[in-house]
């Protein structure tokens, strides 16, 4: 009889999540461009890749990379875009499973985002500068070389989010139906909200209700689990030294760091600095973005490392 009543629940349980998802499958829109620019499709591999472009072809380059997080995209970027437009020519991709890019049901990894990365930048950009956020300033690093980037902006870089590699959790956000479930209560407006509050933002009035929309219609689209779901599970991590891979490169690299960020806490950002000997510039009142709450002091940082690479 108890597992009669067991499995009748658990039938029930999985019956309440298929209703449940197919209601929010419902309610997300198509996705607009998460930037204002020429809007471009990128073919790699199989995947179209949506990127933005911004400002004169005949301007520095600058490649925006944004961070990994359920509900990411270049939308990330959209303090700084037009106006670092203004001056150089710019160059925002939606990460293959983010964003307006494709999200085939693939097992994505690290290796994969560094892979991609050095292709686009070789096809996209040349003597471009770098500017990549949280576990994508990894991915910058390890695809420098191949990319031919000329320098780096790194915002909160880190190459490790989980302590491990977890194959079953990762199969479990996979699955159809309980996965789904499961993916949308990490991808719900409260739970976006609450990680924005915990360790991306220092100000939570920075996060406004055109950002959460934003981000929830993403974190939504078809396919928009399985990336996600390599990243919960320690596959977006990549099993690198960041400070050494920094010091045998052989480019200016800038750290800018939130003064407030605890998930990669600045006594790392200075750490890794002296390790690599770049310079760093710390932001008070933010936590992992602080060009998302504070992008005209973020500019002038751009600005000024900019400038003196032309003055070189």
């Amino acid at each position: 009889m108890k597992l009669r009543h067991l499995v009748s629940g658990a039938a029930a349980t999985v019956g309440l999540a298929a209703v449940g998802n197919r209601t929010l499958a419902g309610r997300a829109e198509s996705l607009s461009p998460a930037l204002s620019g020429r809007q471009h499709t990128y073919r790699w591999r199989g995947l179209d890749v949506s990127y933005t472009e911004g400002g004169d072809p005949a301007d520095p380059d600058v490649l925006l990379v944004h961070g990994i997080n359920a509900a990411a995209s270049s939308y990330e970027f959209a303090e700084i875009f037009e106006e670092l437009s203004e001056e150089f020519h710019v160059i925002a991709p939606d990460l293959p499973g983010f964003g307006g890019s494709d999200r085939p049901p693939l097992l994505y990894s690290g290796a994969l985002y560094t892979s991609f990365l050095a292709d686009f930048a070789r096809d996209t950009v040349e003597d471009v500068t770098c500017i990549a956020s949280s576990l994508a300033g990894a991915y910058a690093v390890e695809a420098a070389e191949d990319a031919q980037f000329t320098r780096l902006v790194l915002i909160c870089p880190t190459a490790t989010t989980m302590p491990t590699q977890r194959p079953k959790l990762r199969s479990l956000f996979r699955a159809p139906v309980v996965g789904t479930g499961l993916y949308n209560l990490i991808a719900s407006r409260p739970s976006i909200r609450y990680f924005s509050a915990d360790h991306g933002y220092y100000d939570m009035n920075n996060f406004t209700d055109e950002k959460l929309a934003y981000e929830w219609e993403s974190a939504h689209q078809p396919g928009a689990r399985y990336a996600p779901a390599s990243f919960i599970s320690g596959f977006l991590d990549r099993p690198i030294d960041l400070g050494k891979e920094l010091a045998e490169l052989d480019i200016e690299t800038t750290l800018v760091w939130g003064r407030e960020a605890d998930i990669t806490p600045l006594r790392q950002g200075r750490t890794l600095a002296e390790t690599a000997d770049a310079r760093l510039v710390v932001i008070d009142r933010a936590r992992l973005l602080p060009h998302v709450e504070h992008p005209r002091e973020f500019l002038d940082v751009v600005r000024e490392e900019l400038r003196g690479a032309e003055d070189e």
